[in-house]
C-alpha cells in the first residue's frame, strides 16, 4: 500500500516527465490544430511535414537531425530509468529477452494492422477536410538521407512506446488505476500530440494506442509494439523518400 507521500512522488513524476516528453508535444500539436483551423486556407489545402531540413548545408543539417533523434531516445532512456529506479527489471516492463516467435512476428501482424487501416482513415479523413496533407519528408537529397530517416523512425518507435506505454501505463497501474482507465489515458495522450496532423491522425493514434496499450497489458511484451511502430514509419520515411517522384500517386 502506498503511502499518501509515494502517491504525490508518483503523481508529480508523472507531470514532470510528460511536461518534458509527449504531454507538452501534445499541447503544441493542439494548438497548431487549432491555428491551421482558423486560417483561411482549408485544411486539406495546408500541408505539414513530419522530417525536415534544418540547414542549408550538409555536415550542418546531419548534426541538427542527430540532435533530434537523440533527444527522443533520450526520452525513451528517461522513462526507463525512472522505472528502473522502483526496483524493476526491463522484463517487468515488457523488454524481456528478444524472441523471434514472442516478438518479430506479433510486430509485423500489429504494423499490418495498424497501417493500412491507418492510411485509408488518413484518406478518408482528408477527403472530408478534416487533416492536412502528410508530407513524411522534406529532406533534401544527402547521402544521409534514408540511414536518418531509419533512424528517426526508430527512435519515434522506442520513446512513444516506452513512455506513453511502458512507463505512463506502469505508473498509473502503481496508482491503482483500472487498466481500462489508463489505457484510455494512455491513447488519448497518444493520439493528442498527433493533432498537428488533423482530426483524422488524432483519432487513428488514438485507436493505435488502445490496440498497442491492450497488446502490453495481456502479453507485457514491449518489444512488438516498438517494432511494429518502427516498421510502420520506416515504411513511411524512407519508402516517401525512394518513391516520391517516381510513383504518381505519391506526392
Amino acid at each position: 500500500m502506498l503511502t499518501d507521500r509515494e502517491r504525490r512522488g508518483i503523481r508529480v513524476e508523472i507531470v514532470v516527465v510528460l511536461a518534458v516528453t509527449f504531454g507538452l508535444s501534445g499541447a503544441r500539436a493542439a494548438l497548431s490544430l487549432l491555428q491551421d483551423a482558423l486560417a483561411p486556407t482549408p485544411l486539406a489545402e495546408q500541408s505539414v511535414a513530419l522530417n525536415q531540413s534544418q540547414a542549408e548545408m550538409s555536415a550542418i543539417d546531419l548534426a541538427w537531425q542527430i540532435l533530434g533523434f537523440t533527444q527522443l531516445f533520450a526520452w525513451g532512456a528517461l522513462g526507463l530509468y525512472l522505472l528502473w529506479r522502483t526496483g524493476r527489471t526491463l522484463a517487468e516492463v515488457g523488454l524481456a529477452k528478444f524472441s523471434s516467435r514472442k516478438d518479430l512476428l506479433p510486430a509485423v501482424g500489429l504494423a499490418l494492422l495498424i497501417g493500412i487501416p491507418g492510411l485509408g482513415l488518413y484518406l478518408v479523413a482528408h477527403a472530408l477536410g478534416l487533416n492536412l496533407t502528410v508530407v513524411p519528408t522534406t529532406l533534401n537529397d544527402h547521402w544521409w538521407r534514408i540511414p536518418v530517416l531509419v533512424v528517426f523512425a526508430v527512435a519515434n518507435a522506442a520513446a512513444e512506446e516506452i513512455v506513453v506505454v511502458g512507463f505512463l501505463m506502469t505508473r498509473l497501474r502503481d496508482l491503482g488505476w483500472s487498466e481500462s482507465r489508463s489505457l484510455a489515458a494512455s491513447s488519448l495522450l497518444r493520439g493528442s500530440y498527433h493533432l498537428y496532423q488533423g482530426l483524422g491522425g488524432g483519432l487513428g493514434n488514438v485507436i493505435m494506442g488502445l490496440i498497442f496499450g491492450r497488446y502490453w497489458q495481456v502479453r507485457n511484451r514491449l518489444w512488438p509494439l516498438i517494432l511494429a511502430h518502427a516498421f510502420i514509419d520506416i515504411a513511411a520515411f524512407a519508402g516517401y523518400a525512394l518513391l516520391h517522384g517516381h510513383i504518381s500517386w505519391i506526392g
